[in-house]
């Protein structure tokens, strides 16, 4: 064999090790960044998720809460790390959010690549019980011919519960006055007292109120009706054609992973949101489980920034 031809193999078989790498992924834990702070809706999801994908991967998922300034400190631990698929991020509604709410650094839509969504959360939107309003119709109409009278909660600046309120005020030409608070609690907490007078609460945190007669539904935000709540239409119902505003949790990896992790990761987290026990303890988190491709993924995560990113405009949210 000549010296060329040496070199040559040498090349080739050079080539085939980081595919042979890659084939053997994953030969170690696995480190998945929740964003967000321990007991947290976020990180029991992953954490309910992150077991099953363990099972299926054949690899100890180890979750890393890295909490702080709306998710931005954990997703920047993940859009530095190594791309070699041993650091997942497992993200919320925040993900799409945070770009046109807050300075980054980093470049969200170019960082990161979206992996497969995992559950969507309807909000519902509620108000007192002694309100004098039974219907979306009448709430707004109520709104409009009591200009600076109504207000709506939100768990903070910039959380789905503001979107979600921003989202109203702008598609039904409304000006309910926003109410910050430091978490749901003390929101659902005031509008139950009627110091608020509306308030997006998910599912979990709020159903319960609804069933125990302390709030009234008027109405949810998601485009399916929520299934604790058979008779309480959506805001697309309602008259306001088109609302569909829901959080969500999905994963993410660096930039820069190889394509075959990405779609094994993928088909990992599908796999663990069809299973059946799985998919009952996200419905009493109040989560629709979703699973998806990473292709459909990422296009719903650049719906979702145009969406929140037009909102912002509009509204002129900002948080910093």
């Amino acid at each position: 064999m000549t010296k060329k031809r040496i070199l040559k193999s040498i090349a080739a078989l050079a080539a085939c090790v980081p595919l042979l790498g890659w084939a053997a992924w994953p030969e170690k834990p696995i480190r998945m960044v929740v964003p967000y702070a321990a007991g947290g809706g976020a990180d029991n999801t992953a954490r309910v998720v992150a077991q099953q994908m363990s099972i299926a991967l054949g690899q100890q998922i180890v979750i890393d809460n890295r909490p702080g300034a709306g998710g931005v400190i954990g997703e920047d631990n993940v859009a530095k790390a190594s791309a070699d698929g041993y650091t997942v991020l497992y993200d919320a509604s925040a993900f799409s959010v945070n770009p046109s709410l807050r300075k980054l650094p980093f470049d969200a839509a170019k960082d990161f690549i979206p992996v497969s969504l995992v559950a969507t959360a309807p909000q519902i939107l509620v108000v007192p019980a002694t309100a004098p309003y039974s219907t979306v119709a009448q709430f707004l109409d109520f709104a409009r011919k009591n200009p600076g009278k109504l207000s709506f909660a939100s768990a903070g600046g910039g959380t789905g519960s503001h979107l979600a309120g921003e989202a109203l005020n702008e598609q039904a030409k409304v000006s309910l006055m926003h109410v910050p608070y430091k978490g749901g609690a003390p929101a659902l907490t005031d509008v139950m007292g009627e110091q608020v007078s509306a308030y997006f609460g998910n599912v979990a945190s709020t159903l319960g109120y609804v069933q125990s007669g302390k709030l009234r539904a008027l109405a949810v935000s998601s485009a399916r009706r929520v299934p604790g709540l058979p008779d309480t239409p959506t805001l697309a119902e309602s008259g306001l054609a088109g609302y569909n505003v829901v959080e969500w949790n999905g994963v993410f990896l660096p930039k820069g992973t190889p394509p075959d992790i990405v779609q094994r990761l993928g088909k990992a987290v599908q796999a663990a949101v069809n299973e059946p026990q799985v998919k009952q303890k996200l419905l009493q988190l109040g989560l629709e489980p979703a699973g998806s491709t990473p292709e459909a993924f990422a296009k719903f995560v650049q719906n979702e920034m145009g969406r929140v990113g037009a909102l912002a405009k509009a509204r002129n949210i900002r948080v910093d």
